[in-house]
């Protein structure tokens, strides 16, 4: 019962922060602008004397939608870093942690209490995004992309894996060395990504292996991949590239990894927590 408190109250702690504000703001604006350009490009193209067929048309709407699946992922991502980055360390760095502490609390409830505050968060957000992207996708053009629901869950475990990488290093960094490395190890693993990628187009068996060394570190950009590679067409997949999607899909062990991954960055946040000196 305690956790649920503590999640609770890390739920409504979140709500009332600007920053929370800002980001739904800022998808809401995204939705419109989506929506609005999706449209536009859809009656362009639907007009157009190039395309030939609905399967031709329904590629291009494939595309599209990938795109606006590639701007969710990144804005969940940042959703779960910023709003987390300082939960523990800017509580420890301004000693509100000990009222918590102070009383018959474990720490490792304080921990799951707000980790699970922040899922229930990421979960809403995210259904928003993803949802609000499906629904203007289809209301606008009748096209709906394969495995949804598979791929919107591989993109609500790349946001649970950060947020436990972002918990732990809350529990030993002060804020801002929290946020470069949760942060930096995101980007390593973008970039990463994109080496392998290219690597697994000009067949550059060296680039592949960068990329699946940084899936390793941190298995973000990899857990995206097989999202994408869930929810992009056959013909995308067929012809091997695209910019918002995989040329090389992500086996079910790397997604089976970054599962572990998640749980064991939760579980270090908890051993790192109690072993803190507050």
């Amino acid at each position: 019962m305690t956790v649920f408190t503590i999640s609770g109250l890390t739920f409504r702690e979140a709500a009332r922060r600007k920053i929370l504000l800002a980001a739904l703001l800022l998808g809401l604006l995204y939705l419109v602008i989506y929506g609005v350009g999706f449209y536009y490009v859809n009656q362009d193209i639907a007009n157009s004397q190039f395309t030939t067929g609905l399967l031709e048309l329904n590629q291009i709407r494939n595309f599209l939608f990938m795109a606006g699946m590639y701007v969710v992922n990144f804005l969940t991502v940042a959703m779960a870093v910023l709003t987390s980055v300082d939960t523990l360390s800017g509580e420890i760095a301004s000693g509100t942690i000990h009222t918590m502490v102070s009383k018959p609390l474990r720490r490792w409830e304080i921990v799951v209490g707000k980790w699970l505050g922040f899922v229930g968060m990421l979960s809403l957000y995210l259904l928003l995004m993803a949802g609000g992207t499906v629904v203007l996708v289809f209301l606008i053009s009748g096209y709906t992309a394969p495995n949804l629901w598979r791929g919107m869950g591989l993109l609500w475990l790349n946001a649970i894996l950060l947020l436990g990488v972002s918990l732990a290093g809350g529990a030993v960094l002060s804020t801002l060395a929290n946020g470069v490395l949760v942060f930096g190890m995101f980007g390593i693993a973008f970039v990463g990504g994109w080496i392998e990628q290219i690597g697994s187009f000009i067949q550059n068996q060296t680039a592949v292996n960068v990329g699946i060394i940084s899936s390793l570190l941190i298995p973000s950009e990899a857990l995206w991949k097989r999202a994408a590679f869930e929810m992009q067409s056959p013909l995308v997949s067929a012809l091997g590239f695209s910019p918002f999607s995989a040329s090389s899909m992500p086996s079910l062990v790397m997604v089976f990894y970054g599962m572990i991954y998640a749980i064991l960055a939760l579980l270090l946040a908890i051993r790192l927590f109690n072993n803190r000196d507050l």
